[in-house]
């Protein structure tokens, strides 16, 4: 599975997908148009944002892979006006990097 993972991560989302084998890239910065072409967007199965800063990427994201699921694992507020284009928002304070890992890309 490839997965796109954009934020600081600061809980270790991104390791714990690795961990589960998730074929990864990390954005660095800003999530752009020019960086999740970058990074691989047309082709990612998954786009994981983990500060609400980059909720801006989730149309872009949609636009380029309408297939991608788009997961957010944050605990700031998911925007109203990406709800509707995100596959699933997650309070890190809720569940486990462990447990989501397993979930997205399964064991």
């Amino acid at each position: 599975m490839t997965v796109l993972i954009a934020g600081e991560d600061a809980d270790g989302l991104g390791d714990a997908l690795l961990d589960y084998g998730a074929d990864l890239t990390r954005i660095e910065g800003m999530a752009t148009r020019e960086s999740l072409l970058a990074a691989g967007i047309e082709t990612a199965d998954l786009l994981v944002l983990t500060e609400m800063d980059d909720a801006s990427a989730i149309p872009v994201a949609k636009e380029e892979n309408p297939d991608v699921r788009v997961v957010t694992y944050a605990r700031d507020s998911l925007p109203e006006f990406v709800r509707g284009q995100t596959d699933l928002a997650v309070d890190p304070d809720l569940l486990s990097v462990d447990v989501v890992a397993e979930e997205l890309v399964g064991a």
